[in-house]
């Protein structure tokens, strides 16, 4: 698999790609992809968002 958080999702076919956490949209090659990182248990945890605006959504 290739990584879906490459730069724009770039080579990441879109049954591989990530789900916006808020609207469930895949994303693939989007320039506007969010990443939010966490450390939780010691582990290193990871949520995707189609935008800016999804990702300010889904805090509120």
């Amino acid at each position: 698999m290739v990584d879906p958080t490459s730069d724009l999702g770039e080579d990441v076919d879109e049954a591989d790609a990530p789900e916006c956490e808020h609207c469930g949209a895949k994303i693939v090659q989007s320039p506007t992809h969010r990443v939010v990182t966490w450390v939780e248990g010691g582990a290193v945890e990871s949520t995707h968002f189609c935008s800016a605006e999804c990702r300010d959504a889904y805090d509120q």
